[in-house]
């Protein structure tokens, strides 16, 4: 018996549609990759594409977004869309649908359970470990398609071992085996097991709920009952709200017959779409593929059609399909007709039961059509041409969205054909948008480490008496904070700022509580609660300089807290009313006992520190400095129940970018 048969696993057909229409509107590669990422039979026929010989001789993808950035954005769309295509192929009974429903819902759970736990002990291969969650049972999906009871049951009696062989095909190493290969293995036989392997083998108990679960948590990982508790409740919620924006119900019997359907015809009609660009010959410029594609729109349509190109602020007939075609250039500006409405407003414009003016005249008589529609190329923030479609005032839908999908690929080969020019790298936005989120994960991978540090140093010096060896501890958590802070600027920095002179002060927090959360607050009863005001937080101030005085002010809220833990809250307010201006307020407050009247009387001078008499206490005073810069206002009060830091930064209009 072979492991898998042929790599044609199914899927349920809402999760194909949600990647197709994901892939149409261009969404972000992380709204694709979790889409696919959370479909074991998509997954498989992605990372074994990638780990394949075809694409080098470096195997080991371990993760959705690794394998997007080997194969390039087109291969990784063209996969989906071959994958919808090979799904419509599948009869499956009403009780296989079911089962996949039920298959879908366990995996998925694994997978995110797998994540949770690798995160929480400090697993450093989070994706690596979704993956194998998704993977764990492929024998039972393998089982589902086979046509007969007795040759399901042999692939879901040697699904372990399927698995294993499956990631040691793919090149993901011997660990990653050994996972698959022992996930059923009894916890009292994994105590010293690899780390993967005791991840992925309580993730695979944990799924089921079950008390079984529960124990083995302790037993491996010394897990709480309430915490591994609290862990499947948030799980469980995440599957309901992932299974929810889908579409697939979890609770009362499947129907797949309805998306079955819907699948069927979008998935022929991109297939359709994409047949008819390759009909074109795309090695010319874009002017000439324009005019060439006319012929294939027409032939996939039946209807006939007029191509213009946009040049020099004018539309230019480029090409037909009712005979020879005159020389016409019209202005590109709105002057009524269908035409130039289809160009400005970039949306499909008709004539419908509309007046026609004497442009629209031209054209009905040039495609001898009662009406006509009009569908701009849309290529980034261009339009290099508008196609004219000539109809009888009643076009079906399928005939629409038909001509939508083949305008829209169209636009994608004449952009990569722009990138390929301006870039000698080919690199497009979407894949400069994973290589970016791989440089913000590995600097929150180096930031951990340097946290774990920063707090050891800690402990080290209040168990040491010498003054001189505490002084040089704390010049060496200062240059830590430094190395810190520069990281964190940099992760945030990848991702470009949108506005050097206003940045959105919530979502700079937001942002920068999630990276905080697994390093400053990853102690025992430390606690962060974000409380951020809904009305706008734009401030007229850089990014860069907002995120340097809140990472200063929540570093030092988070010292100043006792061994035994406490709570650091940051509040925002907006507007706020004071000196006849507008203001957003942030409030950083920490639960300590409050700043010594020695360091109190001088606080925003440097040289007076908590942090002891080594350190320069550069911070606050470095902050105080960047406030003034903006035109803010800092103030502060404590108390033997905690310390406040108050900021009052300049509110902006998001719209003008002007002062209120």
């Amino acid at each position: 018996m072979n492991t898998v048969p042929d790599l044609q696993l199914p899927s349920l057909p809402e999760i194909t549609l949600r990647a197709l229409e994901a892939c149409r509107r261009d969404e972000h590669y992380r709204v694709i990759s979790e889409i696919v990422a959370s479909d074991t039979a998509l997954v498989v026929r992605i990372l074994a594409l990638a780990n394949s010989s075809l694409y080098g001789p470096t195997p080991g993808i371990r993760s959705i977004d690794q394998a997007l950035m080997r194969l390039g954005t087109r291969r990784f769309k063209t996969l989906i869309l071959t994958a919808a295509l090979r799904q419509i192929l599948f009869e499956l009974s009403g009780g296989a649908w079911q089962q996949l429903r039920d298959f879908w819902r366990h995996a998925l759970t694994t997978a995110m359970t797998a994540r949770a736990l690798a995160t929480l002990t400090r697993y450093p291969e989070v994706d690596e470990a979704f993956m194998l969650g998704m993977l764990h049972n492929i024998g039972e999906l393998i089982a589902i398609k086979m046509p007969d009871i007795e040759t399901g049951q042999q692939y879901m009696d040697r699904q372990a071992d399927i698995a294993a062989e499956l990631v040691t095909s793919w090149g993901m190493g011997p660990l990653a085996a050994d996972a698959m290969r022992y996930q059923l293995a009894l916890p009292s036989e994994l105590r010293d097991a690899g780390h993967l392997v005791k991840v992925i083998s309580l993730a695979t108990r944990l799924a089921l709920s079950d008390s079984a679960g529960i124990a083995a948590a302790g037993t491996l990982f010394g897990l709480s009952e309430e915490l591994v508790r609290e862990i499947n409740r948030r799980i469980s919620q995440d599957v309901s709200t992932m299974a929810e924006s889908l579409g697939i119900p979890l609770i009362n019997s499947y129907n797949a017959e309805p998306a079955s359907q819907q699948l069927r015809q979008i998935a022929l009609r991109h297939a359709i779409a994409q047949q008819a660009i390759g009909f074109v010959d795309l090695t010319g410029k874009s002017g000439a593929i324009l005019a060439e594609t006319v012929n294939s729109l027409t032939l996939i349509t039946g209807l006939p059609a007029l191509c213009f190109g946009y040049d020099d602020d004018s539309l230019v007939l480029l090409s037909g399909t009712t005979g020879q075609h005159p020389t016409l250039t019209v202005s590109a500006q709105p002057g009524g007709s269908v035409l130039t409405e289809a160009f400005a407003s970039r949306t499909l414009a008709s004539l419908n039961r509309r007046t026609a003016n004497v442009l629209d005249r031209q054209l009905l008589s040039l495609l001898r059509t009662p009406s006509l529609v009009a569908i701009p190329v849309i290529m980034g923030d261009s339009v290099p041409g508008v196609f004219v479609l000539g109809t009888d005032g009643n076009t079906p839908g399928a005939t629409t969205d038909l001509v939508l999908l083949f305008t829209h690929q169209l636009s994608v080969v004449l952009q990569e054909k722009s990138n390929s020019l301006e870039n000698e790298t080919g690199e497009t936005a979407f894949e400069h948008q994973v290589v970016l989120e791989q440089v913000r994960r590995q600097v929150h991978e180096i930031s951990n480490p340097l946290t774990i540090i920063r707090q050891y140093i800690h402990q080290l010096r209040n168990r040491l008496e010498d003054p001189s060896v505490q002084e040089e501890l704390d010049v060496v958590r200062e240059e830590l904070d430094r190395a810190g802070n520069l990281l964190l600027q940099i992760n945030h920095d990848t991702a470009g700022d949108t506005d050097e002179g206003m940045a959105d002060l919530n979502a700079e927090i937001h942002s920068l509580a999630r990276m905080l959360e697994d390093s400053l607050f990853s102690g025992n009863n430390l606690h962060l609660n974000v409380l951020t005001c809904l009305d706008s937080t734009f401030v007229i101030a850089g990014a860069p300089a907002v995120r340097q005085i809140l990472i200063n002010l929540i570093r030092n809220a988070v010292e100043s807290l006792p061994e035994t833990g406490g709570t650091v809250i940051i509040k925002t307010s907006a507007p706020v009313w004071q000196d006849s201006r507008n203001w957003v307020e942030v409030e950083v407050t920490d639960t300590g006992e409050g700043i010594p009247d020695t360091v109190w009387k001088a606080l925003f001078t440097p040289g007076k520190t908590t942090k002891g008499e080594g350190h320069s206490g550069l911070g606050l005073s470095i902050m105080k400095q960047l406030v003034d810069d903006m035109e803010g206002i800092i103030t502060c009060r404590t108390g033997q129940e905690g310390t406040t830091f108050r900021v009052l930064l300049p509110a902006a209009s998001h719209e003008n970018f002007e002062s209120d």
